[in-house]
């Protein structure tokens, strides 16, 4: 046991080799020799194909494939990428377009790939495309998130992807119908680019037998059935890994049409092949996030109790449905619509439409943000409409007694939102706001507060499988089924196994991210990775613990159950004997136990967890510019019992700088014809050091009851708190002035154009 025991902050083992330049990203480890891939991608953002002709391409210098989708269907290769349907309202199947790997007579957005080119290097990939005839019909664009419009695909005629319902419509009709107040909002949440800060990228080599795909991911488990469907291979005979992965978010989890195409040429070829994304590139094929409108209503009792909850969502699919798409998402983060609070009805509609733009599926890791911010939102307009504290409306309508029920099926094992709120409160220094706010209209600046009261469904797979190898050299190695895309995944499980085996940490080897060593694994997304993998963890050192006391009892001339391990050592009354768990796998191998050198487990967790907490944001407007800062940043958070609080804090603050991002800098423009127009750093705003104050953080621990350690997922609770607490903040500096509508980006010439046009309307 290291000195200061468990759940202790300590600093990331794998921080030196990144900061020193020695990660291992897919770019860095492609095989010597492989050849360059260079993606040909559609330049217009609707229009059927008229010719495709690569001829002179393939006899350009240097050049060994150019594949098209012909090439494709030729060998025998199922196309067709997969995508995530629901159910609609009416319980007919939602649409369910084909999205091919490679454009098939028409292309949808632009970027959309239509060939791709190999060759010795990537200088001369992408000479020979230059001599790729590519000529196409123009068809009208659709870009509105409503129905009409040329249609995009046969299947949605309407280009309605799907018309989605989660509640109870009579009972939310009815509350209304009875309500003493009814507030409405329409809020707006913009589209973002992920800009993960590795671009995507993969390599592919094949042997005569077996298929290799390395790519950036977030897990390898649904890429290798994907590529066993697409080939028609055994899952036997692929291997898919991932490496390090510089930053996730969500936007790497699906498989992307470049993945299966520089599998094919490697197989074809018979030598590896390599791709990787540049930036603009990425801006222009990676998923995207948000980009949807929503219409919400409360109905509120005389003593402004939430009666029922209404909205009416239109959010962008963009021009395919996805594998890991908005339609299964906003399924399912309708599920905590209801928040934090104590509502008997709700009813959501979500509808979903095409447009001639890149997919929209990644959540930036904020996940089930939607659904937190328009509630939020809305629960800031209700107060100031119902004239009562922000604060004080939260509390009365807090679910009070656990566990909880939702309207819409999730169950609340444990909370105390008001305890959490009342901690939150006292670290923001609310008390003392008037006399901020004071001095910045001494300055001739607009301040603003804005509160944020999220709570999240831990999703994704509940098991998860962990494998535990003794060495000869007298360690261990721990070989996980999630995949750290810059979580400190390396450090963390390594360190829990060593906190309940007494291994030292140093001591630990750490395995992830490849399909011929770890045979299952749910990979990362959804914040599932700490609760799912240290719970399998935990299972399989209590096998350990069994197996090797068993051993040891013969060792020690005692009965089983008197073998005792203290985290440390294993003991019993009697026998001078008391080795550590190293020790006793040597010892095991001494005797040719091997059975007990390898432990593997898999299991599930019995319910979801709910992290929850408050954000108070404050903002200084210059009325002038409208420039706008955030001055002030302070969250506590419920995530249950933690095992290393510095990394929770460290992902809170990335969480709350995205959000910043989304809220103050970002945005993501196409103009009436489907173009980007920001689709470099000089057009799309990253937040900025200078765009976050410091974030004052806090933990307020309700442990959870859906596992045994008591956990709650924290990586994505920064971004689902932030936006809504930011918009709050700015909307709340604005309402002086007579700004009743603001919605994100909030940069400064929108921001200054809402102070003109009003000042103007006032005249």
């Amino acid at each position: 046991m290291e000195k200061f025991g468990k759940s202790q902050s300590f600093k990331r083992s794998e921080d030196v080799r990144f900061l020193t330049g020695h990660g291992r990203y897919v770019d860095d480890i492609a095989p010597d020799g492989a050849l360059h891939a260079y993606v040909l991608r559609s330049p217009v953002a609707h229009a059927e194909i008229a010719k495709l002709d690569v001829s002179d391409a393939r006899e350009m210098p240097g050049v060994h494939m150019v594949v098209t989708v012909e090439d494709l269907v030729a060998s025998g290769m199922d196309i067709s990428m997969g995508g995530t349907v629901i159910k609609n309202r009416d319980g007919s199947k939602a649409a369910d377009p084909l999205r091919p790997i490679l454009a098939q007579g028409r292309v949808r957005h632009v970027g959309e790939p239509v060939a791709l080119i190999v060759a010795e290097t990537m200088i001369e990939a992408k000479d020979a495309a230059e001599a790729i005839v590519f000529d196409f019909d123009e068809l009208p664009v659709h870009m509105a998130l409503e129905a009409g419009g040329e249609a995009i695909h046969p299947e949605a005629p309407d280009n309605r992807a799907f018309d989605f319902g989660l509640g109870n419509v009579a009972e939310t009709e009815e509350a209304f119908a009875k309500a003493a107040k009814v507030v409405s909002l329409e809020v707006g949440d913009n589209r973002v680019i992920v800009n993960a800060m590795e671009p995507r990228g993969a390599y592919a080599e094949w042997d005569g037998e077996k298929l290799h795909v390395a790519f950036n991911g977030q897990g390898v488990w649904a890429l290798k059935s994907e590529l066993a469907q697409a080939f028609g291979l055994p899952v036997e005979q692929i291997r898919v890994t991932n490496p390090d992965v510089g930053g996730g978010f969500g936007m790497k989890a699906p498989g992307y049409p470049e993945y299966f195409a520089i599998a094919f040429a490697a197989k074809e070829l018979g030598r590896p092949v390599r791709w990787m994304s540049d930036r603009t590139e990425a801006m222009l094929s990676d998923h995207a996030g948000r980009d949807l409108v929503t219409l919400a209503e409360l109905a509120f009792d005389a003593d402004n109790r939430i009666l029922g909850y209404r909205n009416h969502t239109r959010c962008n699919l963009g021009a395919y449905n996805s594998n890991f798409g908005q339609a299964i998402q906003t399924a399912l983060y309708a599920k905590v619509l209801t928040g934090t609070y104590d509502i008997k009805a709700a009813y959501m509609r979500v509808e979903g439409f095409y447009t001639n733009t890149t997919q929209v599926d990644a959540y930036r890791g904020a996940g089930r943000p939607e659904a937190i911010y328009t509630l939020e939102r809305i629960m800031d307009r209700a107060a100031r409409e119902l004239g009562v504290d922000p604060m004080e409306l939260r509390r009365i309508n807090f679910v009070q007694e656990f566990p909880y029920k939702t309207v819409t099926g999730e169950n609340y094992d444990v909370g105390d939102f008001s305890r959490v709120l009342a901690h939150a409160e006292e670290d923001a220094d609310i008390k003392g706001y008037p006399a901020r706010k004071a001095a910045s209209e001494a300055q001739g600046k607009l301040r603003g507060l804005g509160l944020c009261y999220y709570i999240e469904s831990i999703l994704g797979d509940p098991a998860e499988d962990v494998k535990v190898e003794f060495t000869e050299d007298g360690g261990a190695t721990i070989y996980v089924g999630t995949q750290s895309n810059g979580q400190g995944h390396e450090t963390v499980f390594a360190k829990f196994l060593s906190d309940h085996t007494g291994i030292p940490a140093e001591k630990i080897g750490f395995v992830q991210g490849d399909s011929d060593l770890i045979p299952r694994g749910g990979g990362t997304g959804g914040s599932r990775s700490v609760t799912t993998q240290a719970t399998v963890t935990l299972t399989a050192v209590r096998d350990m613990i069994a197996g090797f006391s068993e051993f040891l009892a013969g060792e020690m001339g005692v009965d089983p159950d008197e073998v005792r391990f203290d985290d440390e050592q294993f003991r019993a009354d009697g026998s001078n004997l008391h080795p550590t768990m190293l020790e006793a796998a040597a010892l095991a191998r001494e005797k040719g136990r091997e059975d007990l050198l390898s432990w593997s487990a898999r299991t599930a967790i019995d319910a979801r967890s709910y992290p929850n907490g408050a954000h108070f944001c404050e903002v200084e407007i210059d009325p002038e510019t409208g420039v706008t800062q955030v001055v002030k940043y302070t969250v506590v958070d419920d995530f249950g019992n933690l095992i290393n609080p510095m990394l929770a804090e460290g992902q809170v603050h990335g969480g709350v700088v995205q959000g910043l991002g989304q809220a103050l800098t970002e945005h993501t423009v196409y103009d009436e014809d489907g173009q980007l127009l920001t689709a470099t750093f000089m057009d799309y705003a990253m937040p900025r050091a200078k765009d976050s104050p410091w974030i004052a953080f806090d933990v307020e621990p309700v442990p959870s009851t859906g596992n045994p350690m008591g956990m709650k997922g924290c990586g994505e609770a920064g971004t689902v708190g932030s936006m809504a607490a930011v918009s709050n903040a700015v909307q709340d500096a604005l309402w002086e002035k007579g700004i009743r509508q603001a919605d994100m980006p909030f940069t400064p010439h929108r921001v200054w154009q809402m102070l003109t046009n009003e000042a103007i309307a006032a005249e």
